[in-house]
C-alpha cells in the first residue's frame, strides 16, 4: 500500500473520532474504539521502516510531510488522541534510533501485534524509577495513556546513568490520582509504579545520557505542534461554520477577528512546514535545528493562543458553555500547549540566533 493511501485511509475514520471526542472528554476514558480502527488501518505502523513493514512516516522529506499531516489531522479530531499517537511514535523512533536489531524487531513485532507505546519520562517528587539489580523499583508521573498502553518507553536511573528501555505494562500497576486536567482528560493520564517488574539487558536501548542527546530531544517537540496545530485548525474550521451560520459572516468586525484568525492559522503552518523537514532530515547543525524547532514551537504556541482568544471573542458565551464543541477545543489545547521551560527556550533560541546571524530559508 502506498504511504499516502495510508493517510487517506485514516483521514476516512477521522469523523468518527471527532463525533466521539465530546463523550470521551465528559465521561473521561480512554478512546479504545478509536484506536482500534486506527490500528486496524495501520496506523501504529505508520514511522516504521518499509523494511520492518511500516510505511516510512518521518523520513525524508516525503516522510516529513506525511507524518506532519497526519498528526495534524489526529489534532483536528481529538487533542488527546493526536498526543497519544505522538508517543507511540517518539518511542518507536527512540527504539529504532538507539536500539540494536534486536530491539528493533521486538518493536516492530509487538507494533505489528497493534500493541500502544507510551513515553513516560517525567519523574515525581522524591525520586522516579531506578534499577536495583535486575528489578525495577519506583513510579513515572503524568503518563499519557495509563492502564491502557501495553508498552512503555521509559527511562530509569542505573549504576551507570539514566537509561532507556521498553517495557511490558501487564505488571505495572496504576496509581490512583486525585488530580483532575481540565482538558486533555480522554488521554488518561496518571503515575504508573514499575516497582518489582523483572527487566534484562536485552530490554534497555542506547546509552547513559541519549535521551537527552540532541538534536532528537528537543527537535521532536515538532510532532507535537504539529497535533496543536490540527486542533487550531479545528477552531479555525468552527470559528467560521457557526459565524455564517449566526448570518454574522458580513459584520465588518467579525470578519476582521475571522481575518486576524486565518493570519495566525497560516503563520503557525508555515513555521510548522519548516520545522518538521528540519526536524526529519537533519541536513543542518543539531544547535541550528534545536534553535529553530524551539522558535517554532513557541510560534505556534502564540498562534494557538492566538486563536483560542479570537474564537471565543467571536463566539460570545456560547464558547464557554459545557457541551460546545468550542469549550472543549479551547480546554484541550490550553493542557496540550502547556511544554516545559518556554522561557528559557526563546532565551537560547534567541542566544544561539543573534551568535549565527538570522535562519535561511529551505
Amino acid at each position: 500500500m502506498p504511504s499516502d493511501e495510508l493517510l487517506g485511509r485514516v483521514a476516512a475514520l477521522l469523523p468518527d473520532v471527532a463525533s466521539q471526542a465530546a463523550a470521551l472528554d465528559d465521561t473521561p476514558r480512554f478512546p479504545r474504539e478509536n484506536f482500534e480502527a486506527l490500528s486496524e488501518a495501520g496506523l501504529l505502523r505508520a514511522t516504521l521502516p518499509e523494511s520492518f513493514g511500516g510505511y516510512g512516516y518521518g523520513s525524508g522529506a516525503e516522510g516529513a510531510d506525511l507524518l506532519r499531516r497526519l498528526l495534524v489531522c489526529l489534532g483536528e479530531a481529538n487533542l488527546s488522541v493526536a498526543r497519544l499517537y505522538e508517543a507511540h511514535v517518539n518511542a518507536i523512533q527512540l527504539a529504532f534510533r538507539y536500539g540494536g536489531e534486536d530491539m528493533k524487531t521486538r518493536c516492530a513485532r509487538d507494533v505489528a501485534a497493534k500493541n500502544l507505546f507510551a513515553l513516560w519520562v517525567t519523574d515525581p517528587a522524591g525520586g522516579g524509577v531506578r534499577l536495583e539489580g535486575s528489578v525495577l523499583a519506583g513510579a513515572k508521573a503524568f503518563c499519557s495513556g495509563a492502564g491502557a498502553a501495553s508498552r512503555a518507553l521509559i527511562t530509569a536511573a542505573t549504576p551507570e546513568g539514566a537509561r532507556m528501555l521498553i517495557v511490558k505494562l501487564a505488571e505495572a500497576r496504576v496509581i490512583p490520582s486525585a488530580i483532575r486536567l481540565a482538558g486533555m482528560r480522554a488521554a488518561v493520564t496518571g503515575s504508573v509504579d514499575f516497582s518489582g517488574i523483572a527487566v534484562s539487558r536485552a530490554d534497555f536501548l542506547g546509552e547513559p545520557g541519549d535521551y537527552l542527546r540532541e538534536p532528537i530531544f528537543s527537535a521532536g517537540a515538532w510532532r507535537g505542534s504539529a497535533g496543536a496545530f490540527g486542533g487550531l485548525t479545528a477552531l479555525a474550521n468552527l470559528h467560521r461554520t457557526e459565524m455564517r451560520d449566526r448570518r454574522r459572516d458580513a459584520d465588518p468586525s467579525q470578519r476582521a477577528r475571522f481575518g486576524q484568525l486565518l493570519i495566525a492559522h497560516e503563520t503557525a503552518r508555515l513555521w510548522l512546514e519548516q520545522a518538521a523537514r528540519r526536524a526529519c532530515l537533519e541536513d543542518g547543525a543539531a544547535q541550528d535545528i534545536v534553535a529553530y524547532v524551539n522558535l517554532a514551537r513557541l510560534a505556534i504556541e502564540a498562534a494557538c493562543l492566538d486563536g483560542m482568544r479570537l474564537t471565543q471573542r467571536g463566539l460570545g458565551l456560547g464558547a464557554f458553555i459545557a457541551g460546545h464543541p468550542a469549550e472543549r477545543i479551547c480546554r484541550d489545547l490550553a493542557v496540550f500547549l502547556r511544554q516545559p521551560a518556554p522561557d528559557e527556550t526563546l532565551d537560547k533560541a534567541a542566544a544561539y540566533f543573534f551568535a549565527a546571524g538570522l535562519p535561511e530559508s529551505r
